[in-house]
């Protein structure tokens, strides 16, 4: 039985980043900073033990995000709220652009993306700390 690729995940990864908002890192620490969003890490917990974390971010690993943020889930967290401005990041970039894109579909208009995630992160000189 034989395969056919359609898409690889290079290519979905770059139209998700066409829909949704890319975010600096500077721009990210401001909106941290000031209150006025929810950072929600979606790397799995051994990511975040062994690479660190944004101070004040939430975790929600990638494989719960939809069940997180759907209402109708017994899973829904209530941080996750449609009005809210939420932000989520990843290890570098990819999957949080395809998460911020699935939250997009699922009724969020105030979502968007670390652009480059924790790598882009730290390479700019913004703190981590430990889990």
């Amino acid at each position: 039985m034989s395969t056919t690729q359609t898409k690889t995940v290079g290519a979905m990864v770059a139209d998700a980043k066409a829909r949704i908002e890319n975010l600096s890192p500077a721009a990210v620490a401001k909106e941290v900073e000031a209150g006025d969003a929810l950072l929600v890490d979606i790397r799995e917990p051994e990511e975040r033990a062994l690479n660190g974390v944004i101070k004040g971010s939430v975790p929600a690993p990638r494989g719960m995000i939809e069940f997180y943020a759907d209402p109708t889930t017994p899973y829904h967290r209530p941080e996750f709220q449609f009005q809210r401005r939420i932000i989520l990041h990843c290890a570098s970039g990819g999957r949080s652009a395809l998460a911020t894109d699935t939250l997009a579909s699922l009724g969020y208009t105030r979502v968007g993306h670390l652009d480059g995630g924790l790598k882009a992160w730290k390479e700019q000189g913004f703190p981590v700390q430990s889990v």
